[in-house]
């Protein structure tokens, strides 16, 4: 079922291509440099005779006759805002709201302010810090939704340490001490770790922990909780606190 979710979110990012490119020029630009490959979208471009393509998570801009290649962010300088990173926003947003309460593992306050994924890693320094401070990202109102993304790779053995933490009856307490650098007994079930790796990947998170706001912004890396609500307050537009 958990596959279901991620092709669910993939079909949500239609092709809205652009009227004006050739469509078979892109794909065979795309076809040349990785054969057989299949972009995520492809959509309008904010650079003229270009086209905006989405691959394995990373934003590329083809030119409309399949010459050029451009891999980079593009930015207004007048607005001052990096426009590559707002495509990418809105990517992952279609792909994270295909995730439901059965694909992780949340720490939420009674009425969170906000909730943001978080894909760890159980052996990570820096994910073991922030869950160290669960507690106080929720009195900062902020829900943690956990997804897996062990660094090492499927079948590894931080991979098989998230299993183990999902197939326990309180995931919760079981994450809490794994990432306390518990043992827990090794143990296989119906589990999401492969779907929750794969959404990793499709997102392009390149390192854990991986935050991500509700509109697909990533905001870390590990941040403290105060730094946090700050981060998010800017983001939302209130003052902060």
């Amino acid at each position: 079922m958990y596959k279901l979710a991620l092709v669910a979110a993939a079909a949500a990012l239609s092709f809205s291509f652009n009227a004006n490119a050739d469509e078979a020029a892109v794909r065979a630009a795309l076809d040349t440099l990785v054969p057989g490959v299949q972009p995520d979208r492809i959509a309008p471009s904010p650079l003229p005779g270009f086209t905006e393509v989405t691959l394995s998570g990373q934003i590329l801009y083809i030119s409309d006759d399949g010459k050029y290649l451009i891999q980079g962010s593009v930015y207004d300088v007048n607005a001052r805002a990096d426009l590559t990173e707002a495509s990418r926003a809105t990517v992952r947003k279609a792909l994270l709201d295909g995730v439901n309460g059965d694909q992780s593992i949340t720490f939420s306050p009674d009425q969170p302010d906000y909730t943001v994924k978080v894909f760890t890693d159980i052996d990570c320094g820096y994910c073991r810090r922030l869950h160290e401070q669960i507690a106080e990202y929720n009195a900062q109102g902020i829900a943690v939704q956990y997804l897996f993304f062990p660094r090492a790779g499927l079948g590894s053995e931080s991979y098989d340490k998230a299993v183990s933490v999902w197939c326990e009856a309180d995931r919760h307490t079981a994450l809490t001490r794994a990432k306390a650098g518990e043992e827990l007994p090794k143990a296989v079930c119906d589990n999401p770790i492969d779907e929750d790796y794969e959404l990793g990947r499709q997102v392009g998170l390149s390192g854990t922990p991986a935050i991500y706001t509700s509109e697909g912004v990533q905001i870390g890396g590990y941040l403290e909780p105060l730094q946090m609500r700050q981060r998010l307050d800017q983001l939302s537009g209130k003052t902060g606190s």
